[in-house]
């Protein structure tokens, strides 16, 4: 059975249109209900601005929170929330994070999540995936390709490598022209945005990730202007080395501690609360008579 209740995890507001707003709607049109949780804010934190900006910080996140708004209610998703956490500072919340995934799973009776792909779009689109990867014991995880700089050319809703289970739609006029009026509801990603197509998405099952090491050999999309020679505000420097470094101890740890251990006595394994979490879910959608 098609999962009925779908959670999208977005890095920032935008990133549920940018890389699965098609899927959405198609979602919708089955009987789906898409909920999204924007795991950021989407914006910088002040000090990364320049500092004749600082002031209006506060208005930059009025304003993205009602782009979210207008952008969902085009395309009929729920809104459950955002974490509020700074644009390219999700790496340092990342427990926080998954508590708050796994409370939205149970409280909205989740049967899929979707995410962005691990493909060096962004660093918090990595730790989104990374996020993601940590309830695949538990219910389905698809990622969406958003977009790359594999091979050194930028690919937009399109995977830099192949894996089984890749699926590809292509948007109907009338899919395409609502995306491209959803996306023209962030009107303050205009420049980051132009660059995303809007006739076709792809999409797979979430494949095991070694997160501690780049998406893609050569330069990243979040590396293209390294280059700059002084400090832009709308240019991630933080070395890859040291993001994905990061994300890839969290996500061992996260691992580890669902693997049982050597001298673990029956029923003390660290990864009884999984089970345990998914056998609630089970009780949660059955009392509601959801996707069962």
């Amino acid at each position: 059975m098609e999962p009925r209740r779908i959670l999208i995890l977005a890095p920032h507001p935008d990133d549920e249109i940018v890389a699965c707003g098609i899927a959405a709607l198609r979602a919708r049109a089955a009987g789906a209900r898409v909920f999204v949780l924007y795991l950021t804010s989407g914006v910088p934190a002040p000090e990364a601005l320049w500092p004749w900006q600082r002031s209006g910080h506060a208005a930059r996140l009025s304003r993205r929170r009602t782009e979210a708004r207008l952008a969902a209610a085009l395309f009929g998703m729920e809104s459950i929330g955002s974490l509020d956490h700074p644009s390219r500072r999700l790496r340092y919340h990342l427990d926080a994070a998954a508590a708050e995934i796994g409370r939205a799973i149970m409280e909205h009776a989740i049967e899929a999540l979707w995410v962005p792909a691990f493909e060096g779009a962004h660093q918090d689109h990595d730790a989104a995936n990374a996020l993601a990867a940590r309830f695949c014991d538990v219910l389905p995880v698809h990622e969406f390709a958003a977009y790359n700089f594999a091979g050194g050319r930028v690919r937009s809703n399109r995977f830099a490598d192949r894996h089984d289970g890749d699926v590809t739609i292509e948007s109907t006029a009338a899919e395409a022209a609502l995306k491209r009026q959803a996306l023209a509801c962030y009107e303050s990603e205009r420049g980051n945005l132009r660059h995303v197509r809007a006739e076709g998405e792809s999409w797979r099952p979430l494949p095991h990730y070694d997160y501690g090491t780049p998406p893609h050999s050569g330069r990243l999309f979040r590396e293209r202007f390294h280059w700059v020679p002084f400090r832009h505000p709308r240019i991630d420097f933080e070395a890859s080395a040291t993001v994905y470094a990061e994300i890839g101890r969290w996500a061992s740890a996260a691992a580890a501690a669902r693997q049982p251990a050597l001298g673990d006595a029956p029923g003390d394994e660290p990864w009884q609360a999984d089970r345990e979490f998914a056998g609630a879910l089970d009780q949660t959608e059955g009392e509601r008579g959801l996707g069962r």
